[in-house]
């Protein structure tokens, strides 16, 4: 099962990112985590154009790549969450999913110690990702 979610800024860069995958073949996990992040980072002009047509934060599977899909949402402030996963998951689970990162997102960068548009280094953050993506169905 792959499982790829990642938070871009505004500069294209990955604010965060945390792979979910399990793969019982022998992958090197390296090459596995470059095709992720290369199939998010050529979604972004998707995204940036579903988000002007669609008016909503949540904009459903914007791309697909082999049996790979791109799930992408967009926040208040322009920031981007994308999910690259197997169609295994539901799409309510997905869109509950990124509801629950919105919020732990917003009060991490309420943060008076977070720098605008760096990356979020934060091992609290990051189990917090890992429940709401285990309370979801997301990656687990």
């Amino acid at each position: 099962m792959t499982c790829y979610f990642v938070i871009v800024g505004h500069h294209d860069n990955p604010l965060f990112e945390l792979d979910f995958s399990r793969h019982p073949e022998v992958v090197k996990m390296e090459d596995r985590r470059h095709l992720n992040q290369f199939i998010a980072h050529a979604s972004l002009d998707l995204v940036d154009e579903a988000k002007w047509q669609s008016g909503n934060l949540y904009l459903k599977t914007i791309d697909k790549f082999n049996e790979l899909n791109v799930t992408g949402f967009v926040t208040a402030s322009n920031m981007r969450f994308l999910l690259v996963h197997d169609s295994s998951l539901r799409t309510d689970s997905i869109k509950n999913f990124f509801s629950d990162v919105y919020e732990h997102f917003i009060k991490a960068i309420l943060n008076p110690f977070y720098e605008p548009n760096t990356q979020i280094k934060s091992q609290n953050f990051r189990k917090k990702i890992l429940a709401v993506a285990k309370k979801n169905g997301v990656g687990s």
